[in-house]
């Protein structure tokens, strides 16, 4: 009963949070970020990655940069992708990468879009390395599947995307992709989108998860189940055992810094797990963006830092 009071207050106080991001010095905001990105370096996500396998964890590098204005700006994005691809190689880093079609110019043009992401990809490939196609708002979802059809039927198959299951459209996406036998990562959806185009029930969207996650299984895809809602990771965990799937058809996913102890029980019981890792000079925007578009992880963040600075007493 008192937890059913408290829930309402607290989304009220994550959302007064988000409304105060922009006022608090950027310093600030920085320390936040800290445990969520990287870094503003490759060697950043490098050392990240590093660790993240040490702890038995996958990586998937995104270089940031969604807020492009020219196409020499998204070619800056090319190449500093193949300067990631080139470190993993290096390295030997468990890792591939996630773009943002936006990054590569999908504002700015079609055509030129669609010629940076196969740059990105055929570079990818010279490595043996995996390239997924992130999902962003309901303005790029034609584009971003046309893309990725072409792509895959143009004979690039290290190539993924992502599909969000609040879009009321997800299950219909599946079925005219399951001629691809697609590599998807399944998430929830963060974006901002009016009802008719996504559900805002936090039932609904959690039940066309698990629906959109049997239809991907029954199109014979490949998986990332992405979350860090306990109660879907567990239908995760019970579709892949009644399906009796092998670890390697499946894997899970989740932001770097959330959920780590979820995390480390996943890989403690033999899943795959792969960790999603930002990094770049534009870490701000990103920062400000995800938790205004998030404001659950802004309470998070705010709690774990206050938890942090305030020496509570046991039984806090």
């Amino acid at each position: 009963m008192l937890g059913t009071r408290i829930a309402p207050l607290v989304a009220i106080l994550d959302r007064a949070i988000v409304r105060l991001l922009p006022a608090v010095p950027q310093p600030l905001v920085e320390r936040l970020a800290q445990r969520y990105i990287a870094g503003p370096e490759l060697k950043d996500a490098r050392e990240t990655v590093r660790r993240l396998n040490r702890d038995g964890k996958m990586a998937t590098i995104d270089v940031l940069g969604e807020e492009i204005t020219s196409e020499a700006d998204a070619a800056a994005i090319v190449r500093a992708y193949q300067d990631v691809f080139a470190d993993i190689e290096h390295c030997g880093l468990d890792s591939n990468v996630s773009v943002k079609l936006t990054a590569l110019g999908l504002k700015l043009d079609y055509d030129v879009c669609r010629a940076n992401l196969e740059s990105v990809v055929r570079d990818a490939a010279t490595r043996g390395n995996f390239v997924r196609i992130d999902m962003e708002d309901s303005s790029c979802t034609d584009d971003t599947l046309r893309l990725y059809r072409e792509l895959r039927e143009a004979g690039h198959d290290n190539l993924g995307v992502v599909l969000q299951a609040y879009l009321r459209r997800t299950v219909d996406d599946i079925h005219r992709l399951a001629d691809l036998k697609p590599n998807v990562r399944l998430c929830k959806g963060i974006y901002v989108e009016p009802p008719e185009i996504a559900f805002r029930d936090f039932e609904a969207v959690r039940a066309n998860f698990v629906q959109a996650l049997r239809e991907l299984f029954d199109a014979g895809a490949y998986v990332g189940i992405a979350t860090h809602d306990e109660w879907l990771v567990d239908e995760g965990r019970r579709t892949v055992s009644e399906r009796r799937l092998e670890t390697s058809e499946y894997e899970f996913q989740m932001l770097l810094g959330v959920r780590e102890d979820l995390g480390r029980r996943l890989v403690a019981d033999g899943h795959r797990l792969r960790i999603y890792v930002p990094f770049g000079r534009h870490w701000y925007a990103y920062s400000l963006r995800r938790l205004q578009e998030n404001p659950k992880i802004a309470g998070y963040i705010a709690a774990d830092t206050l938890g942090r600075v305030i020496p509570f007493r046991n039984g806090r």
